[in-house]
């Protein structure tokens, strides 16, 4: 059985967060780390997140997915805002040293102008110096769509973060939707479009996957997630990578258009798909 989730709140806490998992089926989740759209962070409950371990692990969940706040520009222009989103991302991996095991994925920025190459080694600075005290997590780059002047919207840019930062601790994280709106063709061919990540990134560095349909036709680097077949992709193409041998025992997260009902029932279409 794959390990399939979603974005879950935690406000009420971690171990209210993995009842909510089981309710809806789900055996992994990722959460926010602060607030998504912003900076501040919930205190921490070292109980609470004790508890939320011993239960993790006494009902088989796989891995879960921490997310960074959307509005942390690791490679943004202004030098203040640029220094505070390190800040921000050095406090979530203390805060994540709390969860050991787990996984921690960011949006890697946007260079506003200033240049791909400029962006990466800002990116790349910024990892290294909050990775450095070896927390017992793994951080992720998410695949984006290349809106813009985002970074991470091909293979190559993800791979040239990776070997700027020089560790082998730091993961990706691949989103259905931003590989196809980032023009790979997984709905064809999603054995080719694993095999150039394997050939530039390698599989070994993939931990987990975000699961999401697309509103936008191939290539068009927009980034619109849809439903689980009511996109581009379609049901299909989900069938294919929960059943793909290289994507096995990886968690798959749901960031669909979802309440908390939707999200039971995407999950129960994925177990539909799985070949036993």
């Amino acid at each position: 059985m794959q390990y399939i989730g979603c974005h879950l709140s935690t406000t009420g806490g971690y171990r209210k967060t993995v009842r909510t998992a089981q309710q809806i089926g789900a055996n992994t989740f990722a959460f926010f780390t602060r607030n998504p759209r912003g900076s501040k962070a919930k205190p921490e409950d070292p109980e609470d997140i004790a508890a939320a371990l011993s239960m993790l692990k006494q009902e088989g969940f796989g891995p879960l997915v921490a997310h960074g706040s959307y509005t942390m520009n690791l490679c943004t222009a202004d030098g203040e805002a640029r220094k505070f989103a390190a800040e921000i991302l050095a406090d979530d991996l203390r805060r994540m040293a709390s969860l050991p095991g787990n996984f921690y994925n960011f949006h890697p920025g946007s260079h506003v102008g200033q240049g791909t190459e400029v962006g990466i080694t800002q990116i790349a600075d910024a990892l290294k110096a909050a990775m450095a005290p070896d927390y017992p997590v793994t951080v992720l780059l998410e695949t984006m769509a290349g809106k813009g002047s985002e970074i991470g919207g091909n293979f190559h840019q993800i791979r040239a973060i990776l070997d700027a930062v020089g560790r082998e601790d730091l993961g990706v994280c691949l989103d259905t939707c931003h590989v196809w709106d980032a023009g790979y063709d997984i709905v064809e061919n999603l054995n080719a479009c694993l095999q150039e990540f394997d050939a530039v990134i390698g599989l070994n560095r993939l931990k987990a996957l975000h699961l999401n349909d697309s509103l936008n036709v191939r290539g068009s680097h927009k980034d619109r997630h849809a439903k689980i077949g009511q996109g581009h992709l379609g049901v299909e193409s989900f069938r294919a990578v929960v059943n793909h041998p290289a994507l096995k025992g990886k968690p798959m997260i749901l960031e669909t258009p979802n309440e908390l009902p939707g999200y039971a029932a995407e999950i129960a279409l994925l177990r539909s798909l799985e070949e036993h």
